[in-house]
């Protein structure tokens, strides 16, 4: 049996020329590239985000959360496929769980939104979160970044769920928005004030048949509540209703996201939001790496196991033993 051939390895000018294409061989392998763990490939990975900057910011960004069952995936092909036949170009970032046994993505969202995926101005990435907080993946700005200045005009952003860390969402995109299931009273008692806060539009899904009144009745407790919060700034976030099941109201709840994206760019505040978007995520970027170079530190591999196993054993307080460890890697532990 003949061994295939290996694939070419590209250049820095292969996957800036591909991506600027938008060539369908090479933006995934650029995308591969900048999620790469491989110092190698992170070195290369940030010449080619960084020649490709100019070419980037182009896009509407969009943040979309919501609890596991609200059908964040049924939605945003729903939406896809709305933007697409109006023209546009999406690309749906689609960060999964990821397994505890590869790391790898567990629900493959490509499997998920079949319809989109065939489309040709539509480009979904399943990425796995690999732990990350807020369900947001390693590289999924510069994912995003990629994918910008490959033309594509609108970016969704969906997570794995409503985790400890919706920031991290609102964070790098320029619009949030949060799904919720019809329901009443209780139910939407559970739902954070600091989620609340962060949403620029709430969508109602699943606004069909039996549940049809019940989602009026929710988009309404949400309005009010939002009313309450926001009471002081008056930039009350808007609440709709949708099926994306039925396709229904899809265009009704792109509206309200287009509308809040068109009025922080006329105020100025897009380019400001964005500027401070990129030095959070400048610092988030440093405490990866600080924390990655302390673990990889030689002095450290020596002590970690017996430091794991006295703070197991509760002879030793974890403060103490992540002092050791920070004093081992050479870093100056400041106590003050």
């Amino acid at each position: 049996m003949e061994t295939p051939p290996r694939r070419r390895t590209l250049t820095e000018e292969d996957y800036y020329a591909g991506v600027l294409s938008r060539d369908i061989a090479v933006l995934p392998r650029a995308l591969t590239l900048v999620e790469s763990t491989r110092g190698e490939h992170q070195r290369l990975a940030e010449q080619v985000v960084t020649r490709l900057l100019p070419h980037t910011g182009n896009s509407i960004r969009v943040g979309i959360t919501g609890p596991p069952g609200v059908g964040k995936s049924t939605f945003i092909e729903s939406l896809g496929l709305h933007l697409v036949k109006s023209g546009r170009k999406v690309a749906v970032l689609a960060v999964d769980p990821s397994s505890g046994v590869s790391g790898g993505s567990i629900l493959g969202d490509k499997t998920r939104m079949a319809r989109l995926s065939a489309e040709a101005s539509a480009f979904i990435r399943p990425s796995p979160s690999a732990g990350t907080l807020g369900g947001v993946a390693r590289k999924t700005r510069e994912t995003m970044l990629i994918c910008e200045a490959a033309g594509f005009e609108i970016v969704l952003v969906e997570t794995v769920g409503v985790g400890q860390s919706e920031t991290m969402v609102a964070e790098m995109t320029d619009c949030f928005l949060a799904l919720m299931m019809p329901g009443a009273g209780d139910e939407l008692q559970g739902i954070k004030r600091g989620l609340l806060e962060l949403v620029d539009v709430i969508a109602v899904n699943k606004a069909d048949g039996d549940n049809q009144t019940a989602a009026e009745v929710a988009a309404r407790q949400l309005e009010r509540m939002l009313g309450l919060l926001t009471s002081k700034t008056g930039d009350v976030p808007a609440v709709v209703t949708c099926s994306a099941r039925e396709h229904r109201n899809i265009d009704t709840v792109w509206e309200a996201v287009e509308n809040r994206y068109e009025s922080i760019k006329a105020s100025g505040d897009l380019a400001n939001r964005r500027c401070r978007q990129n030095t959070r995520w400048m610092w988030r970027i440093v405490d990866e790496q600080i924390r990655q170079a302390v673990t990889d530190h030689p002095a450290v591999a020596e002590i970690r196991t017996e430091l794991e196993e006295q703070v197991l054993n509760g002879t030793l307080a974890p403060e103490a033993a992540a002092r050791h460890i920070v004093e081992a890697s050479g870093l100056r532990v400041c106590t003050t």
